[in-house]
């Protein structure tokens, strides 16, 4: 210690300056360590963290919340699955839903999980009355398996919703079996037909969405997709998501579903005479949503997996979004912005 009462004044200070330094950098380390940690993030041994984004290169004009994760069927390659059972009070839902208007969306979809399985469709019914009539936003949306939709719902809610989206993989009953999208003696493509019809005798857009896998790849869709007619078709590649449908901590193996990109390309040469269908590869999806759980969190997929942010309702849609991992470019690329609100497509069936 007397050697250090020796030392001119100028080095003590410098001294002090690089420990204060290397003290500094070590709670910046323990501090994000500790929130991955509790947030559920990431692991120790997780790869290199992707730096946030700049905020003023973001906006959200095209959301999608995953109020739920929750569903009756059980798609083998499902991407969002029930890994919890939370769903936000419905004032909460909305406090975040008016956040997102004010920082410039424009467009929000409902999805799942399947959106109406809360409250028998009445929660998500009056998330969709409340983006239309209150927030007035030009579009808003809900992607459904249609297995529990009813005309009841569309007398009480379809004049607020702009379009509805079914997915359905196959038009072979024994094929969407086999992936998982049914439910005991239920005809997913009876239902599909119904909801097709609600949909023209309320004025609601009507969307198909069909992801393509091992299962499906090879069969040829064109009859029944013209004459049904869908304002949009889309065509998703099978998408492996660890920790999700992929990893020890899935609830889904999805490996068996995987086609590659030479068998997509494929399948869309067979059907690239239908006007209405819009392709999306796994290079064009991965990055190019804007996605909230169930938490209000958006979901960074930049790493193979969902990261999540936090809330938006804890730090602001500014914040928050910063670690979307959102790629704009690829989603105006890919078509993501469209004549999207039912008032303009004008709807003549």
């Amino acid at each position: 210690m007397m050697s250090l009462y020796l030392l001119p004044v100028m080095e003590v200070l410098t001294a002090v300056w690089r420990n204060m330094s290397f003290l500094l950098q070590c709670m910046k380390m323990l501090s994000s360590w500790c929130w991955m940690e509790v947030s559920g993030t990431r692991k120790v041994s997780s790869p290199k963290i992707i730096a946030p984004q700049d905020p003023g290169r973001v906006k959200p004009i095209s959301v999608n919340y995953h109020f739920t994760r929750q569903c009756n069927y059980k798609c083998g390659f499902c991407f969002h699955t029930a890994k919890t059972s939370f769903v936000l009070p419905i004032e909460e839902a909305k406090k975040g839903l008016a956040m997102l208007k004010d920082a410039g969306m424009e467009k929000i979809n409902f999805s799942g999980g399947e959106p109406f399985l809360q409250e028998r469709g009445n929660f998500v019914g009056e998330l969709v009355k409340f983006c239309k009539k209150e927030l007035k936003l030009p579009s808003v949306s809900i992607v459904s398996n249609g297995s529990l939709i009813t005309e009841k719902w569309f007398k009480s809610y379809g004049e607020y919703l702009d379009i509805l989206a079914v997915s359905c993989d196959s038009f072979h009953e024994e094929v969407n079996k086999l992936i998982g999208r049914g439910q005991g003696r239920k005809n997913h493509v009876e239902k599909l037909m119904k909801i097709r019809q609600w949909c023209c005798d309320y004025n609601v857009a009507f969307k198909i969405n069909s992801v393509i896998n091992s299962y499906n790849v090879h069969e040829d869709m064109r009859d029944e997709i013209t004459m049904i007619s869908p304002i949009r078709w889309k065509v998703f590649q099978c998408l492996i998501i660890d920790g999700e449908n992929s990893g020890e901590e899935a609830l889904r193996q999805a490996e068996k579903f995987v086609i590659s990109d030479d068998d997509f390309k494929g399948f869309l040469d067979r059907h690239k005479d239908i006007k209405c269908l819009v392709p999306e590869s796994n290079q064009q999806m991965r990055d190019s949503y804007l996605i909230l759980d169930e938490y209000m969190r958006f979901l960074d997929c930049r790493n193979g997996r969902k990261d999540p942010s936090r809330s938006i309702l804890d730090v602001g849609v500014e914040n928050a979004i910063m670690f979307s991992g959102f790629d704009e470019r690829m989603f105006f690329k890919r078509g993501g912005k469209y004549v999207w609100s039912k008032a303009d497509l004008k709807l003549d069936w």
